[in-house]
């Protein structure tokens, strides 16, 4: 989902965009739940090259999850978690 006015982060959004996002993000899970049925849904912003933004216009993924998947229920911090993402100690 993308603002029709260019804003770089979901931080630049104005408050009357962030309820319009809020709004269409219902009637995207509806309109997703009837044509795809999902078992579950990732939600979310990246933000910044080191959050992994890398079209830099606010967008918001809305991700349908399935249970057979491979990755199932593993969700999206699964991998921020993993041993080789540890930050080196200074």
């Amino acid at each position: 989902m993308v603002p029709k006015e260019h804003r770089q982060t979901v931080f630049d959004l104005s408050e009357d965009e962030w309820n319009a996002t809020f709004e269409l993000l219902q009637e995207v899970k509806v309109y997703l739940d009837s044509k795809y049925k999902p078992q579950g849904y990732n939600i979310g912003w990246n933000v910044g090259n080191i959050g992994g933004q890398e079209i830099f216009h606010a967008h918001l993924h809305v991700i349908p999850r399935y249970e057979d998947e491979p990755m199932s229920g593993k969700g999206i911090r699964y991998w921020l978690k993993q041993p080789q993402n540890k930050r080196s100690q200074l």
